[in-house]
């Protein structure tokens, strides 16, 4: 089998474009692994993250019966960073939240997003704990020789024998976004868009669309040029439904904590929860994604 698709300039792809650009996004993953595990910088973290969902996109298009045994690996290796991830991009948010709500008066509110910013930092050093303990067990020799393998048999990988090409995967992950979209447009005009049922579809689309952006990042040396604006395109997408996410995340964080714990009154609660709310209807309003 020989692995293709199509460049720039209409050229076939070959398979050692492939595995060169496979192992530049390996590397990268093992050297921001690696010092994330050690020290925690929130920028290696995250570009270690990144490269490893890079990688598992390719892997669910090259080698979709996991032969390889990699996709565990990274897999689990993306799970620790992405906890450690989400608590930064968490007490930033709340940080930030804390310097507005400390310029604007609101000293109570401040008080209280202390207060939450440093249970979030508590549960971070336990996500850090386990990083620096699982994620140099699993970027091991043994990740390596697989690793080895699987470009060396990446020609043999698929059983069918047929040529893998990205622009069908493209197109076949435009129609599940599509389906999605109508999907969460529908239970917005069945529950409303505020309900659990269109956020959690909400949330779907956005990972819809973040493999959406991933993909034609990833493989896209290999991809038809019009697909070639669908990284910014989606990426917009994904950020944009991520403000709204983030927003129902942080309210749903807050109410995961004992309410006795906080020294926080129903009148500033109330205050804090209408103003996500109102952010939240501003951002879906301004996505026209519940629209018919």
């Amino acid at each position: 089998m020989e692995i293709t698709g199509v460049s720039n300039n209409g050229k076939i792809i070959h398979i050692d474009t492939w595995k060169r650009a496979l192992d530049q996004l390996y590397g990268r993953f093992c050297d921001y692994g690696s010092r994330a595990s050690r020290d925690f910088d929130s920028e290696d973290i995250h570009q270690a993250r990144v490269n490893s969902r890079k990688l598992l996109t390719l892997l669910r298009i090259l080698d979709k019966n996991d032969h390889s045994g990699l996709y565990p690996f990274i897999k689990q290796a993306q799970k620790y960073l992405g906890k450690v991830r989400d608590a930064d991009v968490l007490i930033e948010s709340f940080q930030a939240r804390r310097k507005s709500a400390k310029r604007s008066g609101k000293g109570k509110e401040a008080d209280f997003l202390k207060f939450v910013i440093q249970i979030q930092r508590k549960r971070r050093k336990r996500s850090r704990v386990k990083l620096a303990d699982k994620l140099p067990k699993l970027m091991s020799p043994e990740l390596n020789l697989k690793w080895r393998a699987f470009l060396q048999s990446l020609p043999e990988l698929d059983s069918q024998g047929a040529d893998i090409d990205v622009n069908q995967v493209m197109r076949e992950l435009e129609v599940s976004y599509e389906q999605k979209k109508q999907t969460y447009r529908q239970l917005c005009r069945q529950y409303g868009a505020e309900t659990k049922e269109a956020f959690d579809a909400l949330h779907d689309l956005r990972i819809a669309a973040k493999e959406l952006r991933y993909t034609a990042s990833a493989a896209s040396f290999a991809l038809d040029p019009k697909f070639h604006s669908h990284e910014r395109l989606y990426k917009d997408i994904q950020e944009q439904l991520g403000q709204i996410n983030d927003r129902r995340i942080w309210l749903e964080t807050v109410q995961e904590i004992d309410q006795d714990k906080l020294d926080m009154g129903k009148k500033t609660w109330k205050s804090f929860k209408a103003d996500l709310m109102g952010e939240i209807r501003e951002l879906l309003q301004a996505s026209r994604l519940a629209g018919k």
